[in-house]
């Protein structure tokens, strides 16, 4: 980053923190009750400018891999010469990570001299924006400012209602669904797809990651510029785990590239690569260069998502925060990494059921659990969880509470042997907490 926090928050951060934040919170019960609309954001914009006309934008959305694909995507981009934005959600330790330049988070100054620019503007909306609100056109504006060539845009829940939504992409980018945030998007996957495919424009292209027979004419069947498929179009032909990360093979309709290494965990991850390639490919209107792929794919990193973070013993950091991703946790542990005594640290959301993610995290190979209260409005009492693991058949003595994320760690780290792993996962608020001790 190119500036240190300041020690005390400077006024713009305290007037975005005013603000309601539906990550922290969950749904308010005035904005639960009131129909979704983009009103809000839609004048928001117009009056920084209309800044997202300026620029061409790749916008996704997915229940999970979100995030690791747009920082693939920018990559690539990157690497083929482009100037790019990035804009993602939610940070693990900073505000300033979601929104970066060529992979650099927005320095201090520029955030906050922007975040001052929306202020002035708040009085002439049809209504106080939202924390996120807030940041969109924050991000939409500084991609303006520093004049990108494209911008990697990740929607922060849903599709269809959410602030992103005001970009008109080029390149729509689905890359799964599963049940998540049913609070905002019921309770099947069916109506979440269909609130995803609401990012689906007439002039976009859809990269579909999700290959669900059931789910994808509710993708196909908007109005697009084109479609292309994971298995159809594109793809991973190949996927083993390598030292380190993965070799993969991926094609595209133009060109294949053969063994790729991606520095990141997780077989997952294959199918991300694929989806960012097809992306960038599409935006751009053409293949890639192997060596810029090559060159790319080598500088990605995804913090709290299968992230090393110590040794003896083995630290992992992963942001597991619904099923689909503690079942992909699970088996990228049992792949990747070798049988060794596990400490499993767990903080959830209250929203969510402490006993199917337990049992998605095969919680009874653990040897140890220490349960934990996330940094979050919304954080799911340990004690819950604990109570969880004990009906689940866990012994009690092999349980512990920790209130605080830190508390959790060095708990885990007194306990765990050197040739042990320790695993933090269950809400990337968890992560980011154990990145604060962890993770210079």
């Amino acid at each position: 980053m190119s500036s240190s926090p300041s020690p005390t928050a400077p006024e713009p951060r305290a007037w975005l923190e005013a603000h309601v934040n539906l990550e922290s919170l969950g749904v308010p019960p005035g904005r639960r009750a009131g129909a979704p609309t983009l009103e809000r954001i839609q004048r928001l914009v117009e009056l920084l400018g209309s800044p997202q006309l300026e620029y061409p934008v790749v916008h996704l959305t997915g229940t999970n891999g979100k995030t690791s694909v747009a920082r693939m995507t920018a990559a690539l981009l990157t690497s083929a010469g482009l100037s790019v934005g990035t804009y993602t959600s939610p940070h693990l330790q900073r505000v300033n990570e979601r929104i970066a330049w060529a992979g650099d988070p927005i320095p201090d100054p520029d955030l906050d001299d922007l975040l001052a620019t929306v202020a002035l503007v708040e009085e002439y909306l049809p209504g106080p924006p939202s924390y996120f609100e807030i940041l969109t056109g924050t991000a939409l504006r500084y991609f303006d400012d520093i004049a990108v060539d494209a911008a990697v845009v990740e929607v922060g829940v849903g599709g269809t209602w959410d602030a992103t939504n005001v970009v008109d992409a080029r390149v729509a980018v689905v890359t799964n669904v599963s049940v998540d945030h049913v609070e905002y998007l019921g309770p099947d996957r069916e109506g979440i797809a269909a609130e995803k495919a609401g990012i689906v424009k007439p002039d976009s292209t859809l990269v579909l990651g999700e290959t669900d027979p059931a789910l994808v004419p509710i993708f196909t069947e908007r109005r697009s510029a084109g479609v292309l498929q994971r298995d159809a179009d594109f793809g991973a032909s190949a996927n083993h785990p390598a030292l380190g990360g993965r070799l993969v093979n991926l094609w595209t309709p133009g060109s294949r590239y053969d063994e790729v290494y991606l520095p990141v965990h997780g077989a997952h991850q294959a199918d991300n690569a694929a989806a960012a390639l097809m992306a960038a490919e599409a935006m751009l209107g053409a293949p890639l260069e192997p060596d810029i792929v090559i060159e790319a794919f080598a500088t990605v990193r995804t913090p709290g998502r299968l992230e090393v973070a110590g040794h003896a013993p083995l630290v992992l950091l992963d942001g597991a925060h619904n099923v689909a991703g503690a079942a992909a946790l699970r088996e990228a542990l049992a792949e990747e990494f070798a049988a060794a005594s596990r400490t499993l640290v767990v903080g959830l959301l209250r929203e969510k059921d402490p006993a199917e993610m337990l049992v998605a995290l095969d919680v009874a190979s653990a040897a140890r659990l220490v349960c934990t209260r996330p940094p979050s409005p919304r954080a799911l009492d340990p004690a819950h969880v604990a109570t969880a693991a004990v009906e689940l058949g866990l012994d009690p003595d092999q349980i512990a509470v920790a209130e605080t994320v830190a508390e959790a760690v060095a708990r885990a780290l007194a306990d765990t042997p050197l040739d042990g792993q320790i695993v933090v996962t269950g809400s990337l608020y968890t992560v980011g907490a154990a990145r604060d001790v962890l993770v210079d």
